[in-house]
């Protein structure tokens, strides 16, 4: 069919918010990097806006040098890891027997899951439950309080559903029980939505910090957005700059906090092309159904 005139000037319209809105989102990110790796008098003179302004590498060896922040990047990086795979399966566990038909109490368990999604005990509660489990200053203090997501679980929960009846029914015939029937057939045609939930997980725990705020006090165990937290204040920047007296005269503070955001963003930006793919297949599917 021809496309009338009200459908073009529709489309034309959408893509120019969607294009304004890509570039205000992307113009603050190059801004950043551009100023990262320029020269500290360029920054000063405000002469870098989207391009690097003689090109200096000095911020970022500044930032390897500082055995904390690289700690605390690998700290962040392991307690990721081990959140995301440690979500995964109870997400999994929790969507598939909500996903059978036949399984009892299933309205008042799913109602039940459901209300933790708009309600919550608040701050108070949660550090003294946290603090009453002994997981105050431990890593479990950052992984265990947060590792089902009710959204994450009701897209999986959705994509559940939508696999066909036949295939699972034929594995009983077979004699497989559920767990094989999960493991074997169900896992393997959820790859899109298990690639989508893991990528969720990991981006939400590394740019989380509030937690660590609350539950841990030594400074071994900060998180990497707690740490470019504190250098975004002058203070830290200033005791990290002191910390580094052979590029001291090399940096300014502009230039170590555009780094420390980038360099905070580098395992997202690592991950995130692998992942891409599987994104809106993953999310598009496991909405289709409720």
């Amino acid at each position: 069919m021809k496309e009338s005139i009200g459908d073009r000037i529709f489309k034309a319209i959408t893509v120019m918010i969607v294009v304004f809105v890509a570039v205000c989102c992307l113009l603050p990110f190059l801004y950043i990097i551009a100023v990262s790796f320029s020269d500290k008098n360029a920054v000063l003179r405000n002469e870098v806006f989207l391009w690097p302004v003689h090109y200096d590498l000095t911020a970022y060896q500044s930032i390897f040098r500082n055995q904390s922040l690289v700690r605390s990047m690998w700290f962040t990086i392991v307690i990721t890891i081990i959140y995301t795979l440690i979500s995964i399966l109870i997400t999994v566990l929790c969507a598939y027997p909500l996903s059978r038909p036949h399984l009892k109490l299933k309205k008042p368990l799913l109602i039940y899951v459901l209300f933790t999604m708009y309600f919550s005990g608040g701050m108070i509660p949660e550090y003294v439950n946290i603090k009453n489990l002994g997981l105050l200053d431990t890593a479990w203090a950052l992984i265990l309080p947060g590792c089902l997501s009710t959204y994450n679980m009701i897209l999986v929960k959705s994509f559940f559903q939508n696999i066909p009846r036949e295939v699972e029914e034929s594995a009983s015939i077979d004699g497989a029980n559920d767990l094989v029937i999960l493991v074997r057939i169900v896992l393997p045609l959820s790859k899109a939505m298990l690639a989508t939930i893991a990528l969720f997980y990991a981006v939400s725990r590394w740019n989380g910090f509030m937690d660590s705020l609350l539950y841990v006090t030594k400074e071994s165990m900060y998180t990497l957005q707690v740490r470019l937290r504190q250098l975004i204040q002058s203070s830290q920047v200033t005791e990290f700059m002191e910390d580094i007296p052979q590029n001291k005269e090399k940096v300014i503070a502009e230039t170590i906090k555009a780094a420390c955001m980038v360099f905070s963003m580098i395992p997202v930006m690592v991950l995130y092309p692998w992942l891409q793919k599987y994104f809106v297949k993953g999310v598009m599917i496991g909405s289709v159904k409720g």
